[in-house]
């Protein structure tokens, strides 16, 4: 099974970051330009939430506020669930499941060193599937008397 490290190996360790002081319109715009549906929240270097689609559609919209008068700091998910780089997929996805969110940020001690989405994890498992399926139909065929 892969390990978070490597899904960051390959899909690359970008992250897009706000303030917990940045206006929720303003984060939604960066969302928007980045082609995103999550943003880290840091604190200086500090992870200190999480600010998702969700986290808008359920506390802005529905509680009918304002976007532009409302700071990420006032509905972003926090404190952040997160992973840690030698975690395997496995583990993610459990995670993900288990706390039902669909981004998570990727810790290495208290250094922050990317984010896996629930689309990331899901590619790999069914990438690692693909390989196991074929190498079983050829070890079949292999084995296979034709008569």
């Amino acid at each position: 099974m892969k390990t978070i490290r490597q899904i960051l190996n390959k899909k690359g360790r970008k992250t897009w970051t706000i303030t917990p002081a940045t206006a929720v319109y303003d984060a939604l715009q960066v969302m928007a330009e980045k082609d995103v549906g999550a943003l880290l929240v840091v604190n200086g270097k500090t992870l200190v939430g999480v600010f998702s689609e969700r986290d808008y559609a359920r506390k802005v919209i529905l509680q009918g506020k304002s976007s532009k008068n409302l700071l990420v700091s006032e509905i972003m998910s926090s404190p952040p669930i997160f992973i840690e780089p030698d975690n395997t997929v496995e583990q993610g996805l459990a995670l993900m499941s288990a706390k039902h969110v669909r981004h998570l940020p990727v810790m290495d001690g208290e250094r922050l060193i990317g984010i896996v989405t629930i689309g990331d994890l899901v590619r790999s498992l069914i990438d690692e599937q693909k390989v196991v399926i074929d190498h079983l139909e050829k070890h079949i065929l292999s084995n296979t008397s034709i008569t």
